[in-house]
């Protein structure tokens, strides 16, 4: 683990809190692909298409 930067024990609690709560939203999603593959795949082709859509 890095070493203390100046951060306070409250500002190191919640980016420990964040950090697993990434790790538990990454997992859930990890299974929601896996449960429903077709709804995955229709969701990454919709956000592709609003990729290449979406201009500045």
């Amino acid at each position: 683990m890095p070493e203390n930067t100046g951060k306070s024990p409250e500002q190191l609690d919640r980016l420990r809190r964040r950090a697993a709560f990434l790790r538990e939203l990454e997992e859930a999603r990890a299974l929601r692909a896996r449960i429903h593959p077709r709804r995955t795949r229709v969701r990454q082709l919709r956000q592709a298409m609003r990729r290449a859509t979406y201009h500045h």
